[in-house]
């Protein structure tokens, strides 16, 4: 195993619990190739542990262990059944959920998602895809699914130099597969759809915004339906916006096969469409994409973020509902609850918050990984004017 040795602020964050180390904290890479498992020493030379190692992020090091072992066969196996435990602790009404969340399962660079009896992995990091091939054969040992889809189009594919693919790796996996959630069944496309198939980490907020749903509902950003169609079971009425017309075509499906006939689907710039409306409703819905991929974007995120919920809290009377989200990572609870305060002082309504969320619980936050923690969801209370 080659080395590789970083200055004392590299070795420091490691020490804090953090497994990144990026290249300007690299001192010395000896003959460690792209990709390779390295061993990762201290300014005097002790180990800290072993990495996978990248030669063209700028995360040069991914701290795979804190000990010097071999990655192979049997590490894989020790992490993905941990994960996998995991998950069969906290995940309920589902047989879609994510198996392996990367840095938070101590796998950094790894997704591992199951749709019923397949499963799509996304490899990110040049270490993990050189394992691809490794970690698909520990997935068919252990859970025996009918094939696994390496979904790996990801544009971050693209800092480490690797090409962006979708390549089936074992079995057979069908474009379109069936799950069961929350006792909705939904589609997911595997090869095309977002993420790798579906957003599965608001698995447990749409549980939470429908036991406040009533009434009048407007979902902005529904995607492929999932707040929509959870609410409407307990709506009158479900108005979903979205720009994405083959994204709609399949929420429209999601609603056939649910036998969900309040849900009406209509494409539009939410935008467009928040300025231009008038009429009341009981709940408003807002589930934006990532408004700031990086700290250089959230000057204008935060402006996307205030405009939409001021637009949102002026649809809502006394007793109206805001359910807002942010998948941003830059953009902190605290960040989005100033935002939506400045909204909802511009919008002259008094506001009080029912619950602060974050990702379904198989999206495992490490506490000294500050990256894992990416989704904010808001259920708030307009009190009045």
């Amino acid at each position: 195993m080659n080395s590789v040795r970083v200055t004392r602020k590299g070795e420091d964050r490691i020490r804090t619990g953090h497994p990144w180390v990026y290249t300007s904290d690299v001192t010395d890479r000896s003959a460690a190739a792209p990709g390779e498992a390295v061993r990762v020493l201290d300014t005097r030379g002790r180990p800290l542990g072993v990495a996978h190692h990248s030669s063209t992020s700028q995360i040069a090091l991914r701290l795979l262990s804190r000990t010097v072992e071999p990655i192979d066969k049997r590490f894989f196996e020790r992490r993905l059944t941990q994960a996998i435990a995991h998950r069969e602790r906290v995940v309920r009404d589902s047989n879609a959920c994510r198996l392996v969340f990367s840095e938070a399962d101590l796998l950094p660079g790894l997704i591992v998602d199951r749709y019923g009896a397949y499963l799509v992995i996304q490899t990110v990091s040049q270490g993990m895809d050189q394992c691809r091939d490794l970690i698909a054969h520990c997935l068919d040992e252990l859970l025996k699914p009918a094939g696994i889809l390496a979904r790996n189009d990801a544009s971050v594919r693209s800092l480490e130099g690797l090409e962006r693919e979708t390549v089936v790796l074992t079995g057979e996996v069908p474009e379109r597969v069936i799950v069961q959630m929350n006792g909705l069944t939904l589609e997911a496309d595997l090869f095309h759809g977002q993420k790798t198939g579906a957003y599965l980490d608001q698995r447990e907020n749409y549980v939470a915004a429908a036991a406040n749903a009533r009434g009048r509902v407007l979902d902005c950003f529904t995607s492929t339906g999932g707040f929509a169609l959870h609410v409407a079971r307990r709506a009158e009425s479900v108005e979903a916006i979205d720009s994405s017309a083959p994204a709609l075509a399949t929420a429209a499906a999601n609603a056939r096969e649910n036998g969900i006939e309040n849900v009406h689907f209509r494409q539009a710039d939410v935008f467009d469409f928040l300025s231009g409306i008038e009429r009341r409703y009981s709940m408003v819905i807002l589930d934006p994409p990532a408004f700031a991929k990086s700290r250089k974007q959230l000057d204008d995120a935060a402006r996307g973020y205030k405009e939409i919920n001021l637009r949102a809290l002026r649809l809502l009377d006394a007793g109206g509902i805001l359910v807002t989200c942010s998948c941003s990572h830059h953009v902190s609870e605290a960040m989005l609850l100033q935002i939506v305060a400045e909204a909802a002082l511009d919008a002259g309504k008094i506001v009080r918050v029912l619950e602060r969320r974050t990702q379904a619980s198989d999206h495992p936050i490490l506490l000294t990984v500050p990256e894992t923690l990416y989704l904010k969801c808001l259920i708030l209370e307009v009190l009045g004017a």
